[in-house]
C-alpha cells in the first residue's frame, strides 16, 4: 500500500521540475505554486475581459487564460495582452493558425492539446513560433479528448492513457528542440486525476505540472472535488501551478485556490478564519457572527489567523495559535491576542471591536 505523507518543501517533486516563465511568473523549479483562472467573457470583447481580469488580479490570480476560438478573437486578444495586469495564456483548440496568431499578438504562453491540432506538421509550426518568441507551451491532455491511437488501446487504464499521451507529445517536442513545456492531464474523476499526476511526476519529473480537476461542477461540488484531488497532490509535493475549475464566477476559483494553499500551510494571501462548530454551551448567534467576520475579512490583506469561538472551552485555549480572536460568553465576549485576554465587550460590539483591533495591529 502506498505510504501517504506530507512532503516538505526541500523534498517535494516540484523542486525538481524545470522552471519556465509565464510572463513574469515563475512556474516550477521550486517556485511558489501559482494560481490561475480562465476568463468567461468573450475574448473579442476586450473591455469586458480586461475588467474581469482586473477583478481576478484583485482576488489574487497570478496567470489568466483566454479562449481564442476563431480569427475574429485575435484583435481582442492582442488588446487584452497589451493591457492585462496578468500574463495571458492563449487557449487553443483545433486550429494551429490561431496558436501562431496568438503568439504573434502577445501571448505569454500557449495552451494546446496536440491531439486535436491535426498533423504534427501543424504542431511543429506552433512549436517553432513559440520557440522563436521564447514562450512556453502547456501540453494539455484531457480524458475526453485523447489521441485516437492511445484512446483505443484496451491494455491501458485511463491514467496510463493520459500519461502515455503526454509522454508521446513531450518526445516529439524534445525532438524538435523545444523543452519550454508545462504539462497537464486532466479528468473529472478525482481518483483518476490523483493517479495520473502521480504517474506523470514519476514518468516526466523534469516538467512542471499544471494541476486541477476538469469539469468539476458547480461551486460546492467543484470545490470539494478540486480540493480532494489537488490537495492530495500538493501535500505530496506534486503540482507547480493550478486552476481549480468551477462552473461559477472565476473569482470563486481564485478564492478556493488560496484557501487550499493556506489550509496546506503553503501560501497565505488573506486571513485564515478559525471558528468552532458551536454546541449546546454556545449562548450567542455564533454562526451569524462567524459569517459576518468571514465577509469582513475579505477586505483584509494581512496573512493573519482570526478565531471566532463560541465559548471559553474552545477559546482562547484551542485557538491559542490564532493571532487574534474572540471567545463568547453569555451576552458578551472576550477579545484575545496570541491566546492572551485583551478585554471583554458586549455581544453587539464584539465584531466591530475585533476589526478595530485588527486595523490597529495589522493596518488592515
Amino acid at each position: 500500500m502506498r505510504e501517504s505523507c506530507y512532503v516538505s518543501a526541500d523534498e517535494a517533486p516540484r523542486t525538481r521540475t524545470r522552471q519556465v516563465m509565464v510572463g513574469n511568473v515563475p512556474v516550477g523549479g521550486g517556485a511558489p505554486v501559482s494560481v490561475q483562472s480562465m476568463c468567461t467573457t468573450r475574448t473579442d470583447d476586450a473591455k469586458a475581459t480586461l475588467a474581469q481580469i482586473q477583478r481576478l488580479a484583485d482576488a489574487g490570480c497570478e496567470i489568466i487564460r483566454c479562449a481564442v476560438p476563431n480569427a475574429g478573437a485575435l484583435d481582442g486578444f492582442e488588446a487584452i495582452c497589451a493591457e492585462s495586469p496578468l500574463p495571458v495564456v492563449a487557449d487553443i483548440h483545433f486550429d494551429h493558425k490561431l496558436a501562431i496568431g496568438a503568439a504573434q499578438r502577445g501571448a505569454a504562453a500557449l495552451r494546446l492539446n496536440p491531439g486535436n491540432i491535426g498533423s504534427f506538421e501543424r504542431v511543429d509550426a506552433v512549436i517553432d513560433e513559440a520557440g522563436q518568441r521564447g514562450i512556453p507551451i502547456r501540453i494539455g491532455v484531457n480524458a475526453g479528448s485523447l489521441d485516437e491511437a492511445v484512446a483505443e488501446r484496451t491494455d491501458l487504464t485511463q491514467p496510463q492513457k493520459l500519461v502515455a499521451s503526454c509522454a508521446s507529445f513531450v518526445r516529439h517536442f524534445e525532438e524538435r528542440g523545444f523543452s519550454n513545456i508545462v504539462l497537464s492531464a486532466k479528468a473529472h474523476s478525482v481518483p483518476v486525476t490523483i493517479e495520473t499526476y502521480r504517474m506523470l511526476s514519476e514518468e516526466l519529473p523534469q516538467y512542471p505540472l499544471h494541476v486541477g480537476v476538469t469539469e468539476a461542477g458547480t461551486l460546492r461540488q467543484g470545490t470539494v472535488k478540486n480540493c480532494a484531488a489537488v490537495g492530495a497532490l500538493l501535500a505530496d509535493g506534486i503540482g507547480d501551478t493550478m486552476r481549480l475549475s468551477l462552473t461559477a464566477d472565476p473569482v470563486e476559483e481564485v478564492d478556493v485556490a488560496w484557501e487550499l494553499l493556506s489550509a496546506l500551510g503553503m501560501r497565505r494571501l488573506r486571513p485564515e478564519l478559525v471558528s468552532c462548530p458551536t454546541c449546546g454551551r454556545t449562548r450567542v448567534n455564533l454562526i451569524g457572527m462567524a459569517e459576518e467576520v468571514a465577509q469582513r475579512l475579505r477586505d483584509v490583506r494581512a496573512p493573519i489567523s482570526v478565531a471566532v469561538m463560541g465559548c471559553i472551552v474552545n477559546g482562547p485555549g484551542e485557538a491559542r495559535d490564532a493571532d487574534i480572536g474572540i471567545a463568547c460568553g453569555q451576552g458578551r465576549g472576550m477579545i484575545f491576542v496570541g491566546g492572551e485576554p485583551l478585554r471583554t465587550v458586549g455581544e453587539e460590539e464584539l465584531v466591530d471591536e475585533l476589526f478595530k483591533e485588527i486595523a490597529a495591529r495589522y493596518g488592515a
